[in-house]
């Protein structure tokens, strides 16, 4: 691997800034420049690496802001899947990083194309009505499969499936794994089951005037809250970009899974 030459260090928290400091030592010390960035910091575009000091939800941004960066978790949050160790290992996996003895996990991630544009998720997107059922028409490729009608419904990824998705009754899928997990919320009927879709597949959802909510909206990796009206549509499909997320041992997935999960 290329030797590192700049990195981004974001906290998730103001407490994580004496780490952060010594972290930026530590990398100094073996001539890697950084930068401390925080919620409302310039990005730098030119960074190698991105560490980020929180959980799951600092992560999932940082993602956002650097599509094309590889980022290094540590976890100072209460969950942490997509963390590859928890703060008392950070001099360790920092000292990893440097001598680049790592591996870069590539996740598939998706695209969903709404009316006024289009957002990208690592984890999930996410309709949702807020006090009544919402009625929506799923197509793939441009297939009628059924109607979903219930609180809402979730179309994820493998990463996504410890996160929403999981307490939806979704699988838990390997990351390596390309497909969609596709889950409605809490559904009228009984007999509604999950689905697991092809990563080429084009899903549509449709908001039909079946439904009487009146503030439904759309959310992204549980980012903010886009408003839909009745009769809108969301094609969503592979993203050309994955997320890159750096962990140090091949069974990274299987060790989260029993330190998280207390398997």
């Amino acid at each position: 691997m290329n030797k590192l030459q700049k990195v981004g260090i974001f906290i998730g928290r103001e407490i994580q800034r004496p780490l952060a400091l010594q972290i930026q030592q530590q990398l100094a010390q073996s001539q890697v420049e950084s930068n401390l960035m925080d919620w409302k910091s310039p990005y730098p575009l030119d960074l190698d690496v991105v560490i980020t000091l929180g959980g799951d939800g600092t992560v999932l941004f940082v993602l956002g802001k650097f599509p094309l960066c590889p980022v290094l978790a540590i976890n100072d949050g209460r969950i942490g899947f997509l963390t590859s160790g928890n703060t008392e290992d950070a001099f360790d996996l920092i000292q990893k990083l440097i001598a680049g003895d790592y591996i870069v996990s590539e996740r598939f991630t998706l695209k969903c194309q709404y009316p006024d544009g289009v957002v990208r998720a690592v984890n999930e997107v996410v309709i949702k009505g807020v006090t009544r059922l919402i009625s929506i028409d799923l197509l793939i490729n441009d297939h009628h499969i059924r109607c979903i009608r219930g609180d809402g419904a979730i179309v994820g990824t493998p990463t996504g499936s410890t996160a929403y998705l999981l307490s939806a009754g979704s699988p838990i899928v390997m990351p390596e794994v390309r497909c969609f997990l596709l889950s409605g919320l809490n559904e009228y009927k009984f007999t509604a089951r999950n689905l697991v879709l092809r990563p080429d597949a084009l899903i549509k959802l449709k908001i039909t005037p079946d439904t009487h909510e009146t503030e439904i909206y759309l959310s992204s990796d549980g980012r903010e809250r886009i408003p839909l009206k009745i009769g809108d549509e969301l094609l969503i499909r592979q993203s050309a970009i994955p997320a890159k997320l750096i962990f140090m041992e091949t069974h990274y997935f299987f060790t989260n899974l029993s330190s998280r999960l207390s398997w």
